[in-house]
């Protein structure tokens, strides 16, 4: 059950941000192979003093096309599954017009005991849904 934060400079039309959350939650489905509607997405649209992202010393620029994307999700996959997932979100992302340098991902990973989908109950804990690796 990935929660994934979008964040993006405002002015983009409402199909194409609607066009790279689909790319985002289909890259998590080819990979990470979580169900479809297993889908939890928060698009946030900020001002273009709002987000500063930089190049770390890696040497490009960014345009004001940057897309922060941070997945969070239980622990468990390996490095090699993260840096795919990164790979397919960057041509899934090219194919709707987000260039690859504008890309940030950030991946948090946490336990069972850390999500409550409704009540406020702890439904992996509490034997309501399955626990995704086990």
């Amino acid at each position: 059950m990935p929660l994934v934060r979008i964040d993006l400079i405002r002015g983009r039309r409402p199909e194409d941000i609607r066009a790279i959350a689909d790319a985002i939650q289909q890259s998590l489905v080819d990979v990470l192979k979580i169900p479809e509607r297993d889908r939890f997405q928060i698009i946030t649209q900020h001002d273009p003093d709002e987000i500063v992202a930089l190049d770390a010393g890696l040497g490009f620029e960014r345009t004001p096309g940057t897309v922060v994307v941070h997945v969070f999700t239980q622990r468990g996959r390996s490095t090699q599954d993260k840096q795919h997932l990164y790979r397919t979100l960057a041509d899934q992302l090219a194919r709707v017009g987000v260039d690859g340098k504008d890309l940030f991902i950030s991946y948090f990973e946490n336990g069972p005991d850390d999500w409550s989908f409704a009540d406020g109950r702890a439904q992996y804990i509490e034997g309501d849904l399955p626990i995704p690796g086990r």
